[in-house]
């Protein structure tokens, strides 16, 4: 998958989340700046997991902190 399909993507992924469409911006963090508290970050592992077809360990959570690094993470895991 391409980094422009990852990131739309991954802004679907946010929508659904329940964040604002003009809150969502690469630099964004998740828990400060798009405001995901543990349970909307349930959600969007879910959500990030069916829609990329990934399975995030419980280990890999930590490195992702905001939108560029779930950007990065994605194009590593993803074919």
């Amino acid at each position: 998958m391409n980094a422009k399909a990852i990131r739309r993507n991954l802004y679907k992924v946010l929508r659904k989340t329940g964040v604002p469409k003009n809150r969502i911006s690469e630099e964004a963090s998740l828990r400060e700046e798009l405001f995901v508290d543990d349970l909307d970050m349930n959600c969007f592992l879910f959500y990030l997991e069916t829609r990329f077809d990934v399975a995030i360990q419980n280990d890999e959570i930590p490195q992702l902190t905001s939108v560029k690094s779930t950007i990065d993470y994605l194009q590593k895991h993803c074919a």
